[in-house]
């Protein structure tokens, strides 16, 4: 033990460096300030972007509100892209293919057997031929159909071949045809109808585009069917129904109406639908006027056919009206302005026509107050008489003081 205490006499330490001490203290206490540091900073960094986000958040509210603002109150302001162009874009980059949809169309070829329709920037459609118009037509043109020509088209079905869509005109105009006859129909006015075909009940007229049929007991005249084929009718409506495709017509009633503007004495248009060695049939409205060869012209007229030709349209005069037997009987000799005329100069009797009907009729209203006159004379009870100037005066103070002035008679013409 005291060899042991001897030996640790002799050893010498080297004394303790208090800036070792300071140094490694710092070394160990670095580290925890830095990690406090950096955590103060991080959060102060924190603090700052939630900041900085806020603030975003409430730029963009601001923003919004304010868009929210102008659509409400100004929503086309600084726009350059309107709703119509919106809708020209919508009309050339797409459109509904359903079978009824309509859409626009411009036609860019036309064939024999119908016409190429685009009917947008990217697709084309097809026209056929027959449906192409609600009439018969044997090309598109008939209907007006050209490159260029636009309209709009009715979906009617798709080619399976190539998907391209089949277009048609006809069923928009099918559908304007039963609408426009539903007008005339409630207007109650007289309309023309080709007749078509027949049956046993009757014929079938073409009316804008539609067929309607004609019973038989509803035609005014006595002429077959035959007859009657490719003729064209005065007709009225009697039933237009489009859902049941019924459309009934009557000759009859719209004769009935044209009887009624046939006064004796009043000048209408005809045509020479035949002619006969005893005259000359005429189609007056829908009515069949008898022109007897007497009656054509002052002047003989030895062969009928030298001054009047089946298609030939002239004016004549109502002479009689017979509408129990439906027979009317005409003149163009009334007409003429002087004795011949009807034969040298048939047009000039056409240009004077209502002239000659007017001056004929006031000599038929004279001679008739003539008739009476002479039949007063011997009539002294019926209050009227007849003075030495040729007046017709009253008796009472109940007729016009001056009466009737007969003093200018003229001659009655042979009929």
């Amino acid at each position: 033990m005291g060899s042991l205490a001897h030996q640790f006499v002799g050893l010498k330490c080297s004394p303790i460096s208090t800036t070792r001490i300071v140094q490694s203290n710092k070394n160990l206490v670095n580290p925890i300030i830095i990690h406090t540091k950096q955590k103060i900073v991080s959060r102060a960094g924190a603090v700052a972007t939630t900041n900085a986000q806020t603030r975003e958040r409430i730029k963009l509210k601001e923003m919004f509100e304010e868009a929210y603002e102008r659509c409400r109150t100004a929503p086309m302001e600084g726009v350059a892209f309107t709703v119509e162009d919106f809708h020209s874009a919508l009309e050339k980059y797409d459109f509904d293919s359903e079978i009824g949809t309509k859409v626009k169309g411009t036609v860019f070829s036309v064939d024999a057997n119908g016409a190429l329709v685009e009917i947008t920037a990217k697709s084309s459609a097809y026209l056929p031929l027959q449906e192409a118009s609600i009439h018969s037509i044997k090309h598109v043109e008939e209907a007006g159909i050209f490159p260029g020509f636009r309209d709009e088209f009715v979906v009617v079905g798709e080619n399976e071949a190539d998907d391209s869509v089949i277009l048609s005109l006809r069923s928009i105009q099918y559908d304007l045809a039963w609408e426009r006859c539903r007008q005339l129909q409630a207007e109650d006015v007289v309309v023309k109808g080709k007749v078509v075909s027949a049956n046993k009940g009757g014929v079938v007229a073409l009316v804008e585009g539609l067929r309607g049929f004609i019973p038989f007991s509803q035609i005014f005249s006595k002429s077959t069917a035959e007859e009657l084929l490719e003729k064209e009718l005065p007709l009225k409506f009697v039933e237009v129904d489009q859902e049941q495709t019924r459309l009934i017509l009557s000759n009859r009633k719209a004769m009935a109406d044209s009887q009624t503007q046939l006064g004796i004495g009043s000048v209408v248009l005809g045509t020479v639908q035949s002619l006969k060695p005893y005259g000359a049939f005429i189609d007056i409205g829908g009515v069949n006027g008898l022109l007897h060869v007497s009656q054509i012209s002052h002047d003989r007229v030895s062969d009928i056919a030298t001054v009047l030709q089946p298609g030939d349209t002239l004016k004549v005069m109502i002479l009689s009206h017979d509408r129990e037997r439906g027979r009317v009987s005409l003149s163009t000799k009334k007409l003429e302005p002087t004795p011949g005329d009807m034969i040298r100069n048939p047009k000039l009797v056409f240009e004077k026509a209502e002239e000659m009907a007017q001056t004929f009729r006031q000599r038929i209203a004279q001679a008739e107050a003539m008739a009476r006159a002479d039949i007063l004379k011997f009539q002294p009870e019926s209050g009227l008489t007849l003075n030495s100037d040729g007046i017709l005066g009253p008796l009472t103070s109940e007729l016009p003081a001056e009466g009737l002035d007969l003093s200018v008679i003229f001659p009655a013409e042979e009929s």
